[in-house]
């Protein structure tokens, strides 16, 4: 099963060893971090044997920004992407969400990850479940999850007041909600957003009858069924038929519109331009040049960036 964050279950495997093998590895020592950055990067380095594939990267993204990341392909631009929510484990540096080390194994990263909504190139939807078994399983499964969690302590809880004097019994923790509850609560939201992009009479098929614009945005949808605090987009249109990209941009400028903060990796120049409060530009494993969109495409001064430009632009 995939955990909150929707990610299969071999990628957390790797990512469980990569994080195993590299924490201990880490050399750089960790810095004072920006309390009102949502995330925040410091001297991120990855490398693959002998290639560096990013070069001690230090950056911030704040509530709200949209951020775009643009540049040459081998760039890093991806990677870069994946280390933020750890999903490619580090090699050096170190990631903070919300002030929590992600490069720490003392920090649950499932737990950090349930507010990280990560869309991929590739759908990732599970072609033998049906359009809102796929968008109800991570809340399930946390909702579940909680549930039993909260029951165990419960348990526990009793076990020790029976020891205990009754000026000494400690309480127990409010359990509001049911298997039933939970389970009901994570379809009502689901048709909710199926509704809002146009598909809610696509909620018991499967993905493989659908375009894959419709299989994008439901992709997009069932990471927005977590409520996360940001969202990060793998080239989202990258793998869709020239006329399905509009829809599913048009579905990213909605939630930009309504604050969501974004950390997108788009070859899409025009919406970049757009959208975006802030561009990156990445080449060799490093930001070369950052700004707002009118300078990034206005005035560039990085000769790489406007090499980059005249040939996509």
């Amino acid at each position: 099963m995939k955990d909150a964050e929707t990610l299969s279950a071999a990628e957390q495997a790797r990512s469980k060893t990569k994080r195993s093998k590299f924490a201990k590895a880490k050399k750089t020592p960790v810095e004072a971090v920006d309390p009102e950055a949502l995330i925040e990067v410091q001297h991120l380095t990855k490398k693959y044997g002998a290639l560096t594939v990013l070069n001690d990267i230090s950056e911030k993204v704040y509530p709200g920004e949209k951020v775009a990341i643009i540049g040459p392909s081998g760039g890093g631009k991806s990677t870069f992407l994946r280390c933020l929510n750890v999903l490619e484990d580090p090699t050096d540096g170190h990631v903070f969400f919300e002030g929590n080390n992600l490069c720490d194994l003392k920090v649950d990263i499932n737990l950090q990850r349930r507010r990280m909504g990560m869309v991929f190139q590739q759908f990732n939807l599970f072609n033998n479940m049906n359009v809102l078994k796929n968008i109800t399983l991570a809340p399930v499964h946390v909702g579940l999850q909680d549930l039993r969690k909260t029951k165990r302590k419960n348990l526990w809880i009793r076990f020790c007041n029976l020891f205990r004097s009754a000026a000494k019994k400690k309480p127990l923790y409010p359990i509001q909600t049911s298997k039933k509850q939970i389970k009901e609560d994570a379809e009502q939201n689901a048709m909710r957003l199926l509704t809002r992009i146009g598909l809610a009479d696509k909620a018991s098929v499967y993905p493989s009858t659908l375009s894959g614009g419709q299989r994008q945005r439901i992709a997009i949808v069932r990471a927005l069924a977590m409520n996360p605090k940001v969202m990060l987009f793998d080239e989202p249109t990258s793998a869709l038929d020239p006329e399905m990209v509009g829809e599913v941009l048009e579905l990213i400028k909605e939630l930009a519109d309504e604050g969501m903060t974004m950390v997108i990796v788009t070859h899409e120049m025009g919406f970049a331009r757009e959208v975006a409060t802030r561009v990156l530009f990445m080449a060799d494993g490093k930001i070369a040049e950052q700004g707002p969109p009118a300078q990034i495409f206005g005035a560039p001064q990085n000769a790489r960036l406007r090499d980059f430009l005249s040939k996509v632009l």
